[in-house]
């Protein structure tokens, strides 16, 4: 979720967004504190997208439309002041602990499969990330806004030409890609927990899934998060302490093979 966001971010706008690891924080303690105050896991699920979305139009509006034309330095300074400020709201807002979402009713406990135990609550988030990304892919390949996207990531000045008006095109996809980071935060927290800088943690994970995947490819992020997943997972146990190694050598073979990554334009 975190991928596609960013990816259709940065091969649409061409915007280096640092910031979109504190979307992801940010969603997770909206969730936090709906939960706090309903109770209710599904409510905190639906609130904390729309959250970040709103977020994400006002940011793009009022501070991305005045860089786009500043070169990729100006971003990185600017979303890396917003990961400052942000990260420092969360600790004077929550404190610096780390607060767990409790797994909603119905989640609880294992399922065993094959005689091997899984935790129900990652199967659960296995199935909604493979919901989302179908939906993703659906929307992608068979909606009028996906052929936009698409058709701006491969030549946005021709789009504009078309009579498309690329400023709302740039704050919907802004803002979507920053729901879809809020709605990751609130999914993990059950189980990662919520803290202040958990989205420097996710980041980097996020940036290489988006080189290996290939810039402004749905596909591309999605086939890119299967493959540094299980980089990370296999890692440990095949490397020992060095499971950060495993995954900047897939990023690495990859970018020798294909430097535009695995589903990626070559410019």
């Amino acid at each position: 979720m975190l991928a596609a966001g960013l990816s259709v971010i940065f091969g649409l706008m061409d915007v280096l967004n640092l910031a979109h690891g504190s979307f992801y924080m940010l969603g997770a303690y909206v969730g936090l504190t709906v939960l706090g105050v309903s109770g209710n896991f599904w409510l905190a699920l639906i609130a904390a997208p729309v959250a970040l979305g709103v977020i994400g139009a006002l940011i793009e509006v009022v501070f991305f439309r005045r860089i786009y034309r500043e070169g990729h330095l100006m971003q990185v300074l600017l979303t890396f002041g917003f990961t400052l400020v942000f990260v420092d709201l969360i600790r004077w807002r929550f404190g610096p602990q780390t607060h767990s979402l409790p797994t909603p009713p119905g989640l609880e406990g294992a399922v065993h499969i094959l005689g091997v135990s899984f935790a129900s609550y990652k199967l659960f988030v296995i199935l909604f990330a493979s919901v989302v990304a179908l939906g993703l892919l659906l929307a992608w390949r068979r909606s009028r806004v996906g052929a936009i996207l698409r058709a701006g990531v491969a030549d946005r000045e021709m789009l504009g030409l078309l009579g498309i008006d690329l400023k709302r095109v740039f704050t919907g996809t802004f803002a979507f890609g920053a729901a879809l980071a809020g709605l990751a935060g609130v999914v993990v927290g059950p189980y990662l927990g919520v803290y202040p800088g958990m989205d420097e943690s996710i980041l980097v994970l996020v940036l290489v899934v988006v080189v290996v995947g290939g810039l402004g490819s749905i596909e591309g992020a999605i086939l890119g998060s299967l493959l540094i997943g299980l980089a990370n997972a296999i890692g440990p146990l095949v490397l020992g302490g060095f499971e950060a190694a495993s995954i900047f050598a897939v990023m690495a073979i990859v970018l020798l093979v294909r430097p535009q990554g695995l589903l990626g334009r070559r410019q």
